[in-house]
């Protein structure tokens, strides 16, 4: 059977964010820290190299149903070019919100912003709890 290759680690969520570039990327991701744990109320994991992640749920691919693993129920990666939010629209309750984010554009499991202020944050937060919500049951993401 095959895994999911993101895993989580135990590398320091605080160290990968100091050391994200540029200068408005790190800022970005230290304010989506503080966001992402105000609404799920969960300490972040690395997950990987660069995927900040807050819980978790076993993943079943809808591609390959061999395909499984565990994979957060929601995060975010601060990458040099955008910031990938992760979880926000896999759920349908989240699909149908998605459109009052603001600027964004989608991804086949994420949703990609280019600044943090081209969004409304509490639609954001909105999208974060949603998302957050989801059960520990295999489901296709």
């Amino acid at each position: 059977m095959a895994e999911i290759k993101t895993q989580p680690t135990d590398a320091s969520v605080d160290e990968f964010l100091r050391g994200v570039a540029p200068a408005k990327r790190r800022e970005d991701g230290l304010r989506l820290a503080e966001i992402f744990r105000e609404v799920t109320g969960a300490d972040p994991v690395m997950w990987g190299p660069s995927l900040i992640g807050y819980g978790s749920y076993r993943y079943v691919s809808p591609a390959n149903p061999r395909t499984r693993g565990d994979w957060p129920k929601t995060g975010f990666s601060p990458r040099k070019a955008q910031l990938s939010l992760y979880g926000l629209k896999d759920l349908p309750a989240g699909a149908e919100r998605l459109p009052a984010l603001g600027e964004y554009t989608e991804g086949a499991g994420c949703v990609y912003v280019k600044r943090l202020e081209d969004v409304d944050e509490g639609v954001l937060r909105e999208l974060i709890a949603i998302a957050w919500s989801r059960g520990d049951d295999p489901e296709p993401a």
